[in-house]
């Protein structure tokens, strides 16, 4: 059909602005800061998984030293407010304490848009750079040479102490795929410095639930229980913050040498290099809890270094990528989603199967209760 020019014209300078509307869904707002924080990998001091002190090559990773900084480290991670003030966190649930480092999850159903108000509360620029949901290039969280300039570029990296706005929107595309489960995991993390941000402590999981199967908080419907898991290999060697560390918790930081070369063959590097679950090392993190019957929905994913992990659970079985099992592949930055109907009570064993990463202390532990009794209906 012919158009005159100027509504072709009118068209085409519309697109930009007609990507970021959504009329169909619910726009959802998020407050969320990177903050700077003592973190500490392994707060109750112990090896929770074997019940007893740290021992043998186990201080390597835990032990405060000379030239050896500890489990305690200074990061930035994301935290969620309750406004646009950031002057109050938004308490996060017990069901959601095992998250430890990762950001707050940010939710959408297809259809929905997200509204991110982000406040950078540390000391370098910092970003929020989604996978899998659509943006245009003000709300990429990315920079790099990509042709453009003035307020397509305020996105790449928010400078210290400002506050901007992404914009989001959950398409078909960023829900699940037919025979997938109800719900998608993707995640975002920042992106000025990727090496340096992530690994700094910069990064959470978003969640998109298929349209019409998502309650009015945008979990699915047909999940009792969900998880979050990261496989978070940090490499504080790599951090912007790796300074100020050797500087506050080495006793000796003068004597401090710092990484030459890849840090797991250099005698500091290695004891940073903290093979964690949500940011903690060795069960040291709450355990999630579930009971006999529930339909548990398990989101596992890695961070940027060179990973590779094998997720295994003790005791009870998950279907994931079409079949059923008890072990995945998870490669750097990947993200897959597991549907477990607990079946077998007990404290359960959740771990990396590779070897030095059981060592360095990659394993939780999830508990799954009685199942609970329900009072049927009266007639």
């Amino acid at each position: 059909m012919w158009l005159p020019a100027v509504v072709v014209a009118f068209l085409l300078v519309s697109a930009p602005l007609h990507a970021q509307s959504n009329s169909s869904g619910t726009t959802r707002t998020y407050y969320i800061a990177a903050d700077e924080v003592v973190w500490d990998y392994a707060p109750l001091g112990n090896n929770a998984i074997a019940g007893r002190p740290f021992r043998g090559i186990e201080e390597l990773w835990t032990k405060r030293g000379p030239t050896q900084i500890g489990t305690k480290y200074k990061k930035a991670i994301y935290r969620e407010y309750t406004d646009s003030s950031f002057k109050t966190l938004k308490p996060r649930s017990a069901e959601w304490e095992h998250l430890g480092m990762m950001g707050p999850v940010i939710r959408a159903e297809v259809g929905d848009s997200i509204r991110v108000i982000f406040r950078n509360n540390g000391s370098y620029p910092f970003s929020m750079h989604p996978h899998g949901v659509f943006y245009d290039k003000s709300s990429e969280g990315a920079i790099y040479e990509d042709g453009t300039s003035n307020g397509d570029k305020a996105d790449d990296g928010v400078a210290p102490g400002k506050t901007y706005t992404y914009v989001w929107l959950a398409k078909e595309r960023a829900g699940p795929s037919p025979g997938e489960p109800s719900s998608s995991l993707w995640m975002y993390h920042s992106h000025v410095d990727e090496a340096k941000d992530v690994n700094a402590g910069l990064i959470g999981p978003l969640i998109v639930t298929a349209r019409g199967k998502a309650r009015a908080d945008g979990s699915p419907q047909d999940v009792d229980r969900e998880i979050v898991i990261a496989f978070a290999e940090m490499d504080e060697n790599l951090s912007w913050y790796i300074d100020d560390n050797i500087k506050s918790y080495a006793l000796q930081p003068a004597k401090v040498r710092k990484v030459r070369g890849p840090s797991f063959i250099d005698p500091f590097g290695i004891t940073n290099l903290k093979e964690s679950m949500n940011g903690f090392i060795y069960g040291n993190g709450p355990a999630p809890a579930m009971n006999v019957g529930d339909r548990v929905r398990w989101y596992v994913m890695s961070t940027t270094n060179f990973e590779l992990h094998a997720p295994h659970w003790h005791g009870n079985v998950v279907t994931a990528q079409h079949m059923r099992t008890d072990v995945l592949n998870l490669g750097t930055m990947g993200m897959i989603v597991a549907d477990m109907t607990a079946d077998n009570p007990g404290t359960w064993l959740f771990h990396c199967h590779i070897e030095p990463h059981m060592t360095a202390g990659m394993a939780t532990r999830f508990t799954v209760g009685p199942a609970v009794a329900t009072v049927g209906m009266e007639d």
